[in-house]
């Protein structure tokens, strides 16, 4: 990491503490009357990366997953995962404390309907869920005879000895050349669109930031400062901050488009709009049900629904889809400088997973543009690549031998936010592993290919990059992409491509196209390029079309292909997308990586 405060909680977070911690939660439960608890990844605002305060999942279970769920009950205790974190959770929880469970096989609310004894108290933290999630705990709770109790504070505050401070760190404008448009014409645009309602609560810190063109340094990899805003019609913007975070320039610019006031005011304002009979809007993905409830309580209408904000903010503007191109011409730059020397250090057999994503984080620094990683880096060899969401520690750093590599990392540069995930070999392949890399980049073919109709969505794509995947009876437990902000999240919504619903794709969206296969204990395959969508340009073609530009310049290891499977369209889009990254990178690469680049690249 390149500053200290970027650390996450992982690396304090330890399953060895599980049982004592756990003895600890029980006790505030009993004093508090509780039969039982329930501890989300999660802090007040949904973040997927949440400051070290926040870290409360990690601190009870050592599980450092981006999402997880933990019921404690007086006798039993459980934590949920998804399929990304299957094989992450057994290294690092106790299981004896807490057992794990897949939510695909049972939910929460499933498992605590099944658990619950009959009157018991089950308490929960509404500033840590949103209503959606309490109404289903609820309503789980119900079925088994029990109760869910709000609570005033946080239990494992109580029992959190060292809890970390709240972060603290500046925040800054971002400026209009990277933002393409002036924030007061950003919050004028986000007001007319609050139709039939008088106002927006804006619990997203993402939405925040985008909307105030600022950023700050609150959570690890996403420049976030952690703020919310009230829009009310008729009203000037008021912006919840502490303070001190502000130095004069930045409080000049933000005074003179918004209100300053301390984050605990918005209790009190909710409180206030409740009792003019308000009618707001929240965020039902982030804006949690103490939020919410304040404002109902106090008389006012809650409108929980989407955040305007979030298609606004997926939509991006010129400005920034030319940063997004600066951003990945220059990361594309630093990824080749690093695949050229992994080509020659791996032969060596000595170096290991640190050690590549150390050299890789080099070269990034290298282009002095670099903020911060954007995610912390997936460096996983052989059996560690089949780990979804795999990150290295001193204790599982293996050395790179032969079979397959795979890197899955990104970049934070103020023009742009870049994601890419490369599969590398070394030694030769096998047929199988042959096999199943070549399938995996059909997938990543079909989606850069498609063409479709204005309307369509993520999901309605989704298939295409599964297919060849199925013909061999193969699949992947994750989305096929994710949206991306611009120098924000690396992963940000509404835009998706998965099974799951999502909204229609739009230009200027940019998402992920990262299918992928593993087969555990062996080896992990991930083929990833940023996309964004743009307007087809199809001849004779009688509805709007849109389809994908591709964002990410780096070439793909081609010795690792059957070229058999491969049809001539694909062969065609292979030698194409490579000569496009040639043409592109090696003008701005010294003699030696300029040589590598031109046999990468080289006509399959």
């Amino acid at each position: 990491m390149f500053e200290s405060h970027f650390q996450t909680f992982s690396e304090s977070a330890d399953p060895s503490h599980g049982k004592a911690r756990l003895s600890t939660l029980r006790a505030e439960m009993k004093m508090r009357g509780l039969d039982g608890f329930i501890v989300p990844r999660a802090d007040e605002q949904q973040n997927e990366y949440v400051p070290p305060c926040a870290e409360r999942l990690a601190w009870l279970t050592g599980f450092t997953g981006s999402a997880g769920t933990a019921i404690v009950l007086a006798k039993k205790a459980a934590i949920f995962i998804d399929g990304r974190y299957t094989l992450q959770v057994r290294d690092q929880v106790n299981a004896k404390q807490f057992t794990p469970v897949d939510i695909s096989e049972a939910s929460t609310n499933k498992w605590l309907e099944r658990n619950a004894a009959k009157g018991a108290r089950i308490g929960y933290d509404p500033a840590l869920h949103t209503r959606a999630q309490v109404k289903r705990f609820a309503a789980a709770a119900q079925a088994a005879g029990a109760e869910l109790v709000a609570q005033d504070t946080n239990l494992l505050d109580a029992v959190w000895a060292d809890r970390p401070l709240p972060p603290l760190y500046p925040i800054w404008v971002h400026p209009k050349k990277y933002a393409g448009e002036d924030a007061l014409k950003k919050l004028v645009r986000i007001e007319k669109a609050l139709s039939g309602i008088n106002g927006l609560v804006i619990s997203d810190p993402h939405a925040v930031a985008w909307a105030f063109n600022i950023r700050g340094q609150d959570v690890a990899h996403t420049p976030l400062p952690l703020s919310y805003a009230l829009l009310v019609k008729g009203h000037k913007p008021r912006l919840y901050l502490d303070p001190r975070k502000l130095n004069a320039k930045t409080r000049a610019v933000l005074d003179k488009m918004c209100a300053l006031h301390a984050p605990d005011d918005l209790l009190r304002d909710l409180r206030e709009a409740g009792e003019e009979g308000l009618t707001l809007r929240f965020d039902a993905a982030t804006a949690s049900e103490k939020l919410v409830a304040t404002l109902e309580q106090a008389g006012g209408v809650a409108d929980v629904g989407a955040d305007p904000i979030a298609l606004m903010k997926a939509r991006k503007n010129k400005v920034e889809l030319a940063g997004a191109r600066a951003a990945h011409l220059r990361d594309g730059i630093a990824v080749v400088r690093f695949l050229a020397w992994f080509d020659g250090a791996s032969s060596s057999g000595r170096i290991t997973e640190i050690d590549a994503v150390s050299a890789l984080e080099t070269f990034r620094r290298e282009t002095g543009a670099l903020k911060d990683i954007s995610f912390p880096s997936i460096s996983g060899a052989g059996p560690n690549g089949a780990i979804v969401h795999y990150r290295v520690t001193q204790q599982t750093d293996r050395r790179i031998g032969r079979g397959f590599y795979l890197i899955d990392s990104g970049a934070q540069y103020e023009d742009g936010t870049t994601d890419i995930t490369r599969t590398l070999c070394v030694g030769k392949p096998n047929a199988a592993m042959r096999d199943r890399y070549t399938r995996v980049l059909k997938g990543h073919i079909a989606i850069a290919r498609a063409a479709f109709p204005k309307g369509t969505t993520g999901s309605q794509l989704d298939s295409l990059a599964r297919a060849s995947l199925w013909e061999a009876g193969l699949d992947f437990d994750h989305g096929t992409g994710h949206g991306v902000g611009s120098y924000l999240s690396v992963h940000e919504g509404p835009q998706r491509i998965s099974k799951m619903p999502s909204v229609p794709l739009e230009p200027g969206m940019i998402l992920s196209n990262e299918p992928g296969y593993y087969k555990t204990g062996s080896y992990g395959i991930r083929l990833e390029n940023l996309i964004v969508v743009k307007q087809a340009e199809i001849k004779g073609a009688e509805r709007d079309m849109l389809d994908f530009e591709t964002l990410t310049m780096v070439p793909f290891d081609t010795s690792c292909l059957e070229r058999l499977l491969l049809n001539r369209f694909e062969v065609a889009w292979i030698n194409d997308y490579h000569a496009h990254v040639r043409d592109a990178l090696s003008p701005h690469l010294d003699r030696k990586t300029r040589a590598w680049l031109k046999e990468a690249t080289a006509k399959v």
